[in-house]
């Protein structure tokens, strides 16, 4: 993502500003994808990252310069969202690729993952005169973009899609999870989670110390699970007797993080 051409946008534009706002209050659910994908044996996600706005005072204006750039390597405690800055700045000069950087969550302007979609090979005689070809990764998210290619022509959306190599779809119908139109269902807990339950229910048997203990910062698994979204999770470590008043070192407990994150 690097190499890709610069776009520029309207960051005053009220359609703009409701995309800000979309990506901060649906951020959850790619923390939730981001988080199981740490999980994989065999990464899911060809894309995942997270848009902010980097600034730095302008000598030759009362206004500072703003650049919208993309951060990686996401990490998230339910408060801050952290990774490392992958755009080379086209003005700034006070932040460079590979800084890491650490912002408040209702700061992130965009968030976006994307996932090539499972290919159904054609049956019998057909296969042998069909000719397969990777489709393009499906993004989910990217509210500022979807604004960005709404404003486009078609010539320049199909530019745009080309140097991300990308299928964004239509602007007008952006996805939050994966197969979402196929299984909505997944809007309210990932399949992963579900998937896992048996699994978890073992891991806790085995493990049961992992119920009480906290990491550096004070978290606990059901602070983790929380801040994830994974309900069923949730529901076994409290069944299983996690305590739901242990605080972080930030005083915040589970159930705080769930209603923060709603």
């Amino acid at each position: 993502m690097e190499n890709n051409p610069i776009f520029f946008a309207d960051g005053a534009d009220p359609k703009m500003l409701e995309a800000y706002k979309k990506a901060k209050e649906t951020f959850k659910y790619f923390w939730r994808e981001q988080s199981w994908e740490y999980r994989r044996i065999i990464p899911g996600l060809n894309v995942s990252c997270v848009k902010v706005a980097f600034s730095q005072e302008d000598p030759e204006s009362e206004y500072p310069i703003v650049e919208q750039m993309w951060i990686n390597d996401i990490d998230f405690d339910g408060d801050y969202v952290k990774g490392y800055l992958i755009n080379e700045p086209n003005e700034l000069t006070n932040v460079e690729v590979g800084d890491y950087v650490e912002i408040p969550l209702n700061e992130i302007s965009d968030w976006l993952f994307a996932i090539t979609p499972t290919q159904k090979k054609p049956k019998g005689l057909s296969k042998l005169f069909s000719s397969y070809s990777t489709p393009n990764p499906k993004t989910y998210g990217g509210f500022t973009i979807q604004k960005m290619r709404a404003d486009m022509s078609d010539s320049e959306r199909r530019d745009h899609d080309a140097a991300w190599q990308l299928d964004f779809g239509d602007f007008n119908d952006i996805e939050i999870v994966n197969e979402q139109k196929d299984h909505p269902e997944n809007l309210i807990e990932h399949p992963m989670s579900k998937n896992m339950k048996e699994s978890f229910v073992t891991f806790l048997n085995e493990y049961p110390a992992e119920l009480t203990n906290t990491d550096e910062n004070g978290f606990t698994l059901l602070h983790r699970e929380t801040i994830a979204g994974n309900l069923s999770s949730v529901e076994i470590l409290l069944k299983s007797g996690a305590d739901k008043n242990v605080k972080t070192n930030r005083g915040k407990t589970a159930l705080d993080y769930a209603k923060q994150l709603n």
